[in-house]
């Protein structure tokens, strides 16, 4: 079995190449993606968790990824995501390889967030905002400029510390990027506004969001996390990574209650923008939201792309 590091995992997964080989996999009916299972641990205490294992499968591979949430870990310094990943043969069921499933994790939610601005933000997007600055965060420009020409990024986080020293990353590797304190300001001169949290209370207002603005929610996974109140919903086009958002997003859970979302309404889905069921952004002043809570059809195509990407001796 082979093992690829952080590193190789890294390297075999360029957003201009791990974008389409998402769409693809969206658009194709073969992989099969079982509802995931989701565990906590030390409710009560003072690092609570949580366990989701994720398997999908088609003819040519099985993947399960396991990864560990302690949204606590960011006080003590550390990610709050660890994850594995490990691919087999679908056909004998041997193990081909374990990766690094943070790096799979990270870089196909951003490509994921990037795939759904293909189809929703404005064709002359170009001001990103991100909220966040934790391994997905940080990725988020070069994966949005693989499908948009993002040239003007400012970056909010709660601790405004994190967005200093991620804006001067950002900067050292040629980005125009700074660190914004004024929330609201920074989103409403925002072309896209993405925000990669453990959020649960929502920080976006819809009140704040101009026309023509898509909203990116890629950070919250539970019914007890938001990152977007209702508002943000009201009259915009929505759509999600797949159907279990519907069950397992507190942001959708939110909108729907207000009615902000209307129950008998159906958001398109990455799956139907993929294979042209749905339009997308019909013009240039309507407001967009994409809300995903991960997919292992993702994590499966990222992981097959590694593999088939590695050499062979």
């Amino acid at each position: 079995m082979q093992t690829f590091d952080a590193a190789a995992t890294r390297a075999a997964l360029p957003f201009d190449a791990l974008v389409p080989a998402l769409r693809a996999a969206f658009a194709s009916p073969a992989t099969v993606v079982p509802t995931r299972h989701v565990h906590a641990l030390g409710q009560g205490t003072s690092s609570p968790g949580t366990v989701l294992v994720m398997p999908a499968w088609n003819e040519a591979f099985l993947g399960i990824k396991t990864i560990n949430i302690f949204p606590a870990n960011t006080a003590r310094g550390l990610p709050g995501l660890h994850a594995t990943y490990v691919l087999y043969d679908a056909t004998t069921g041997a193990p081909l390889a374990m990766m690094d499933g943070d790096e799979i994790t990270a870089r196909r939610t951003a490509a994921a967030a990037a795939l759904a601005a293909s189809f929703l933000a404005r064709a002359d997007a170009r001001r990103l905002l991100v909220l966040g600055s934790g391994r997905v965060a940080r990725l988020l420009p070069a994966a949005f400029a693989s499908v948009r020409a993002i040239d003007h990024v400012r970056v909010w986080n709660h601790r405004p510390a994190g967005a200093e020293a991620l804006a001067a990353q950002w900067r050292a590797q040629g980005v125009d990027a700074q660190a914004v304190a004024d929330l609201p300001a920074a989103v409403r001169a925002a072309d896209i506004v993405s925000c990669a949290t453990l959020a649960t209370a929502p920080l976006v207002q819809g009140a704040w969001l101009a026309p023509g603005t898509h909203l990116d929610l890629v950070g919250s996974f539970t019914p007890q996390m938001r990152e977007a109140d209702a508002t943000c919903f009201e009259g915009a086009r929505v759509a999600i990574d797949t159907e279990e958002a519907l069950a397992k997003a507190g942001d959708l859970l939110d909108a729907r209650a207000a009615g902000a979302l209307a129950a008998g309404s159906a958001p398109d889905t990455l799956a139907q923008l993929c294979r042209g069921e749905r339009a997308g952004r019909q013009n240039a002043q309507e407001r967009t939201v994409f809300k995903a809570v991960g997919s292992a059809l993702e994590d499966l195509a990222a992981a097959t792309r590694v593999w088939q990407q590695a050499p062979r001796g």
